[in-house]
C-alpha cells in the first residue's frame, strides 16, 4: 500500500502537469500585409513574459499566415510579431480567467519604408480604443505654450467644443469631465477645460460612465453619462500653475477670473473666483445631475425611471442657468482639495462652490396653435424679466479600501439656494383671419428658497472564489423648494372684433415642495465557468413627495387671505418599489454578451389632504435588457445594448390641482396616470487606422414608447386652453438618432479632413379638442471639416453644412414648419514675429422661411482679437478683442411643440469692444516652464 501511495506521489503531479500543458490557456492570429492584407508565412511570433521580458515561447506563422500557442499559463506577456522589411508588431495582454482562448485577430504589419512615408516617426498610436472607450495621445496632436486642455480637446477627431465650452462628443453632450479618474469641481467641465493647460495631458479618454456598482460587477445598469477622463503626466502632477484675467471694455463689459492649483502627487488643492457680465465666465456652473435645480428628483432604478417634480411653473421655473438670454451678471468662487494617502488605500475629493447670477432681458413668442377643422390660433407676446439666483454648494467622496477584497465610497452633496424674478408679459392671440379673439397682461413676482441634498455608500466586497463579489449601495435624495409670490393678470376676450367678457386674477401665491427618495441596491455575482457569470439583485426604493400648492386672493386693503380652493390643493405622494433581477454576463476572446431582467413591484399611495381621499394602485413592471459587444482590436470596436424601462407619472403630472400661473393656459392634474414603458435600442462602432490617421465612427439609438403619457389640450373660441397629461393606449411614439464622423489625414497637404452624418427625429401624439394629433419632426443634416496645424506659424478649422427640418402636425395639414438651413464655423490662429498673434471664431446660421413663419433668420458672428505676449515664457498677453464685429448676434429659436409652432427672439449679449489682460503661470516638477 505504501509503495502505490509514493508511486501516486511520484506520478500525479507529472500528470497533473502535463494536463495543465494540454488544457492550459491558448492563443492564436493572423499576420497580415496592412496595405495588401496578404497574409506572411513563417512570420515569427515571440511570447516574453511581460513582468521581466524574458522568453516564454516561440512560434512561426503557417503558409496562411495563422499561428497558435496552446498551454499557456496565465499572466502578463507581450507579443512580437516580425518578418523581414516590415516594422515589428508588438502588443501587450493578460491570460486571465475571463477566457481560454485570446484571439488577436489580424495583426497587420507595416513595411518599414511606408513607415517612414508616413512620417510616423514613433511608435505611440494617436487614437487607441479598448472597448467603449477611446482614448487619444496628447502628445500625436499639436500643443502651444500656455494652451489649454479644450484648444487640445477641439483637435480630436469626433470632439466639439463650441463657443461657450460646451462639449459635444460621437454627437453627446459630455456631461462630466474627470482628471486622473476623479472629480474636479465636481459638475463643471469648462473649470478643468478652460484652466488646465494643455502641455500637463499625457492622454484623454472618451467613454460612457457607468455607475459606481456597475463598473464594479461588469454589468450594464442602463444608467450612463458620456464622459472625458484627463490624465496627466506623470511630470505635470507636483507644482502650482494657474492664470490671472482681468478685463473692460466698451458698453460697460467686464469680465475676471483667477485660479490658482497646487498639486502635489496625490494631495491636490485648487481654488478660484470669477466676475463678468460677457456670458464666457461663471455661468455654466450647474447643479450636479443627481438633483435637479428646482426640486425634480430623477431617478434611474435599474429599469424604471420615477421623476418627482413639485410643480415647477412660472412660480418657481427657473433654475438659474443661462442660456443666452439676456444680459447676465455673474460673481463665482469656490475651492478644490483632494488627497490619497495610506499607500492608496484612503482617498477624499471635495469641493466648496459659491454664487449669484443674475439676468435681465425682454423677449417675443410667436406661437401658432393649429386645431382641428382648419382652425388656427396665432400669439404675439412680449415679456421683460429681471432674475436672481444665489447658490451654496459643497461635496465630498470618501473611499477606503479596508483590505485587497473590500472597499467603502461614501459620496455626500448638498445645496443651498435662493432668488428673485419679476416678470411682466402681454399678449395678443387672433384667428387664421387675423381677427382679435384675446388680450393678455400679466405679471409675476415671487421669491424663491431651495435644498438639495444628496448621500451615497457603496460597499463591494470581493468573495474567496474568483470572479464571486458582493456589494451594497444605498443612497438617498432630498429636495425642498419653497415660492412665494404674486399673480396679477388681466385679460379681454373678443367676439365679432369687440371685447365680449374680462377676467382679472390678482392673486398671491404659495408652493412647498418636498421631495425624498431613498434606493437601497444589493448584488451578488457568481461565476459559474471562466466565461460565463449571474449577477443578481435585489432593490427597494421609497418615493415620499408632498406639494402644497396654496392661491389667495385680494381681499382688499392689499391683503391676501381669501383661499380659492380651485387652485389650491395640498397632495402627498408615496411610491414604494421592490426588484428582483437576474444578468447572465459572458465573455470569451474578443466578446461580451450580457442578457438578463428585472421584475418589479410599484405601490402607489395618492393621498389628497384637502379633500381627504386616498387613491391605492399597484403596477407590476417587466424590465428585460442586453448588451453585445466585440474588440475587433485596439483600433476598432461595435456594441449594441437594448433595454426596456417603465417611467412613472412624475407628482405634478398627478396632483388634482389647476394652475393658473398664466390664466390663457391652465395646468390640471390627472391621479389616474399610469407608468409609460419604453423599448431602446443603442449602437455604436468605432474605428482608427494608424496608417493615414483614419477615424470613423457612428452610433444610433431608436425607441418606442408603450402607453405613453401624451398632453391633452383644449381650447376655446377665445384662445383658452387647458392642459392635463393623459395615457395613450393604442399608439406608440418613436424616438431615433444618428451620428457618423469620419476623419483623415491629408499627407502631401498636411491637412486633416472629415465629415459627418446625422439624423434625428420623432413621430409623438397628444390631444387636442378631443382629436387625435400625431406630430412628426425630423432633422437631417451633413458637414465637412478642414483642420490644419502648424506649430509656431498658424492653424485653422472651417466647418459647414446643410440642414433640413421636417416638421408636420396631422390636425393642420396646412400647418408646415419644415424647411432648409446651412450651418458653419470657423476658427483661426495667426502667431506672428514679436510675439504677436491674432485669433478669430466665426459662426453662421441660416434658416429659410416656412409655410408657419414667411421669413429667413441670418446671421453670421464673428469674434477676433489681436493679442501680445510679453515676458521670456510668454506667460503674460495683453488683448483687445472685439466682440461680433458684425453686430449681428440676435437671439433666436424655432421650435415645435404637439400641434404648435413657435419662434422665439430675445435680447442677448452684442458687439463691444474688450481690453484684457492674462497671467498663466506654472512651476510644475519644480522648475518654471519655459517655452
Amino acid at each position: 500500500m505504501k509503495k502505490i501511495l509514493v508511486a501516486l506521489a511520484l506520478v500525479l503531479p507529472c500528470w497533473l502537469s502535463v494536463s495543465a500543458q494540454e488544457n492550459g490557456y491558448t492563443i492564436k492570429g493572423a499576420v497580415v500585409d496592412t496595405a495588401s492584407s496578404i497574409k506572411l508565412a513563417k512570420a515569427s511570433i515571440v511570447l516574453v513574459h511581460a513582468k521581466d521580458s524574458m522568453l516564454y515561447r516561440f512560434t512561426r506563422t503557417d503558409e496562411l499566415g495563422n499561428f497558435r500557442m496552446d498551454g499557456l499559463d496565465t499572466g502578463e506577456y507581450t507579443l512580437f510579431a516580425t518578418f523581414p522589411e516590415y516594422a515589428d508588431y508588438v502588443e501587450r495582454f493578460t491570460l486571465d480567467s475571463t477566457s481560454s482562448v485570446f484571439d488577436f485577430g489580424n495583426l497587420g504589419l507595416v513595411l518599414r519604408s511606408k513607415l517612414l512615408e508616413e512620417v510616423l516617426v514613433n511608435r505611440s498610436q494617436a487614437i487607441t480604443i479598448r472597448g467603449d472607450t477611446t482614448e487619444y495621445d496628447a502628445a500625436s496632436f499639436n500643443i502651444e505654450p500656455n494652451s489649454k486642455v479644450e484648444d487640445l480637446l477641439k483637435q480630436l477627431p469626433g470632439i466639439q467644443v463650441d463657443q461657450d465650452g460646451k462639449i459635444t462628443a460621437q454627437g453627446q453632450t459630455v456631461n462630466k469631465v474627470l482628471v486622473d479618474g476623479e472629480e474636479f469641481f465636481g459638475d463643471d467641465p469648462t473649470l478643468v477645460t478652460r484652466n488646465l493647460r494643455g502641455d500637463m495631458v499625457d492622454k484623454v479618454q472618451l467613454y460612457d460612465k457607468k455607475s459606481d456598482q456597475a463598473e464594479f460587477t461588469g454589468v450594464d445598469d442602463g444608467e450612463r453619462s458620456k464622459t472625458l477622463n484627463i490624465k496627466l503626466k506623470d511630470d505635470q502632477k507636483k507644482g502650482d500653475f494657474g492664470k490671472v484675467d482681468a478685463g473692460a471694455g466698451t458698453n460697460e463689459m467686464y469680465q475676471g477670473q483667477a485660479m490658482y492649483n497646487r498639486f502635489n502627487n496625490k494631495q491636490r488643492f485648487s481654488v478660484f473666483g470669477t466676475v463678468g457680465n460677457t456670458g464666457r465666465t461663471g455661468l455654466s456652473w450647474q447643479d450636479a445631475n443627481r438633483y435637479a435645480p428646482s426640486g425634480t428628483v430623477v431617478d434611474v432604478d435599474g429599469g424604471f425611471y420615477i421623476t418627482s417634480t413639485g410643480g415647477q411653473d412660472e412660480i418657481e421655473s427657473w433654475g438659474g442657468r443661462y442660456d443666452g438670454r439676456g444680459i447676465p451678471s455673474a460673481l463665482n468662487g469656490g475651492a478644490y482639495y483632494s488627497n490619497k494617502w495610506n499607500e492608496g488605500k484612503q482617498s477624499i475629493n471635495g469641493n466648496y462652490k459659491i454664487g449669484e447670477l443674475s439676468v435681465k432681458g425682454t423677449s417675443n413668442t410667436i406661437t401658432e396653435n393649429n386645431l382641428p377643422n382648419g382652425r388656427s390660433i396665432n400669439t404675439v407676446s412680449d415679456q421683460t424679466f429681471d432674475r436672481r439666483i444665489f447658490r451654496q454648494r459643497g461635496g465630498a467622496i470618501f473611499e477606503t479600501q479596508f483590505d485587497s477584497t473590500s472597499t467603502l465610497k461614501v459620496t455626500v452633496d448638498g445645496a443651498l439656494k435662493n432668488g428673485e424674478t419679476a416678470e411682466f408679459n402681454q399678449s395678443a392671440g387672433t384667428d387664421v383671419d387675423g381677427g382679435r379673439l384675446n388680450e393678455s397682461m400679466r405679471r409675476t413676482n415671487n421669491d424663491t428658497e431651495g435644498i438639495d441634498a444628496y448621500l451615497t455608500a457603496l460597499w463591494t466586497k470581493k468573495l474567496r472564489k474568483k470572479g464571486r463579489t458582493v456589494s451594497w449601495e444605498v443612497n438617498e435624495t432630498i429636495n425642498q423648494s419653497k415660492a412665494n409670490g404674486f399673480l396679477y393678470a388681466e385679460n379681454s376676450f373678443y367676439a365679432d372684433g369687440t371685447v365680449d367678457s374680462t377676467s382679472l386674477v390678482d392673486q398671491m401665491k404659495i408652493n412647498d415642495t418636498k421631495n425624498s427618495v431613498f434606493n437601497s441596491n444589493i448584488t451578488y455575482t457568481e461565476p459559474f465557468t471562466k466565461t460565463l457569470s449571474l449577477v443578481m439583485n435585489y432593490r427597494f426604493s421609497a418615493n415620499n413627495g408632498t406639494s402644497l400648492r396654496q392661491s389667495f386672493n385680494e381681499a382688499g386693503a392689499g391683503g391676501y387671505s381669501d383661499l380659492d380652493s380651485l387652485y389650491s390643493n395640498d397632495f402627498k405622494l408615496n411610491q414604494l418599489a421592490n426588484q428582483l433581477g437576474a444578468i447572465l454576463n459572458f465573455k470569451k476572446g474578443k466578446s461580451t454578451l450580457n442578457f438578463g431582467t428585472r421584475m418589479s413591484r410599484v405601490q402607489f399611495d395618492q393621498i389628497d389632504r384637502y379633500s381627504d381621499s386616498r387613491f391605492e394602485r399597484n403596477f407590476t413592471n417587466h424590465n428585460p435588457q442586453l448588451t453585445y459587444q466585440y474588440r475587433f482590436s485596439q483600433q476598432k470596436s461595435f456594441r449594441f445594448s437594448y433595454n426596456g424601462n417603465n417611467t412613472q407619472p412624475s407628482l405634478s403630472q398627478i396632483q388634482p390641482v389647476r394652475v393658473n400661473d398664466d390664466p390663457l393656459n391652465i395646468v390640471l392634474g390627472n391621479p389616474d396616470l399610469k407608468p409609460s414603458y419604453t423599448n431602446r435600442f443603442n449602437m455604436s462602432y468605432n474605428s482608427f487606422k494608424v496608417i493615414g490617421n483614419q477615424y470613423f465612427y457612428f452610433s444610433g439609438s431608436f425607441s418606442n414608447t408603450n402607453n405613453p403619457i401624451v398632453s391633452n389640450i383644449t381650447t376655446d373660441s377665445v384662445g383658452r386652453s387647458t392642459f392635463q397629461y393623459d395615457n395613450l393606449s393604442d399608439k406608440s411614439p418613436i424616438n431615433y438618432y444618428f451620428y457618423s464622423g469620419f476623419s483623415k489625414k491629408i499627407k502631401k497637404l498636411d491637412l486633416d479632413v472629415g465629415g459627418g452624418l446625422n439624423a434625428n427625429g420623432n413621430t409623438y401624439y397628444n390631444l387636442t379638442n378631443g382629436e387625435l394629433n400625431r406630430t412628426q419632426t425630423s432633422t437631417y443634416s451633413g458637414d465637412i471639416n478642414i483642420r490644419q496645424y502648424v506649430q509656431k506659424k498658424y492653424n485653422f478649422y472651417l466647418n459647414f453644412g446643410p440642414t433640413y427640418t421636417f416638421s408636420k402636425a396631422s390636425v393642420q395639414q396646412r400647418g408646415d414648419n419644415s424647411g432648409w438651413g446651412v450651418n458653419g464655423r470657423y476658427s483661426f490662429n495667426i502667431y506672428l514675429p514679436l510675439k504677436f498673434e491674432i485669433n478669430s471664431e466665426g459662426r453662421y446660421t441660416y434658416t429659410a422661411p416656412t409655410e408657419s413663419f414667411d421669413y429667413a433668420f441670418e446671421q453670421f458672428i464673428v469674434d477676433a482679437s489681436v493679442s501680445k505676449k510679453f515676458l521670456k515664457d510668454e506667460t503674460l498677453r495683453f488683448s483687445v478683442g472685439v466682440n461680433d464685429l458684425f453686430n449681428q448676434n440676435k437671439g433666436f429659436s424655432r421650435y415645435a411643440n404637439n400641434n404648435m409652432f413657435t419662434q422665439n427672439s430675445y435680447t442677448t449679449i452684442t458687439r463691444y469692444l474688450m481690453f484684457s489682460l492674462t497671467w498663466d503661470f506654472s512651476k510644475m516638477g519644480g522648475v518654471s516652464v519655459q517655452n
